[in-house]
């Protein structure tokens, strides 16, 4: 299946301006800021743009019919339509592309990124998972 061909062409806009606002603002910031600051560039600059971005959207986990707090938080929820997962690491590891899968499935969104910004080169950074 190629890029795109599982989601909307309005989805597919919105995933566009997340790229390009993470390159701007690893373009103006580079590596080694905190995770936090990154988060709060990302909310700026995609709220500029017109986008609704919601922070530390928890995520309930629904067992025997019943939600539960598990502590699930989402980085960022753009336009009640994609998750962003925001990491300032060494390295992406597994487990960060498992708490986005886990994300995408108990939140039934389809699409997300993971974007670690923590590189010389955010295209090295980035990683979208689809549904």
């Amino acid at each position: 299946m190629g890029f795109g061909e599982t989601t909307s062409e309005e989805i597919e806009r919105v995933a566009a301006a997340i790229v390009d606002s993470a390159f701007k603002v690893h373009t103006r910031t580079g590596p080694g800021l905190l995770e936090s600051a990154y988060r709060s560039l990302m909310i700026y600059e995609l709220r500029k743009r017109g986008f609704d971005v919601t922070f530390e959207v928890p995520v309930p986990l629904i067992y025997d019919e019943v939600k539960l707090d598990a502590g699930y938080r989402l980085d960022l929820l753009v336009n009640n339509c994609i998750i962003v997962e925001i990491k300032a690491v060494d390295k992406i590891h597994p487990v960060h592309e498992a708490q986005l899968l886990t994300y995408l499935k108990l939140t039934g969104i389809r699409l997300g990124f993971l974007i670690n910004f923590n590189t010389k080169l955010i295209k090295n950074g980035m990683k979208r998972m689809v549904l």
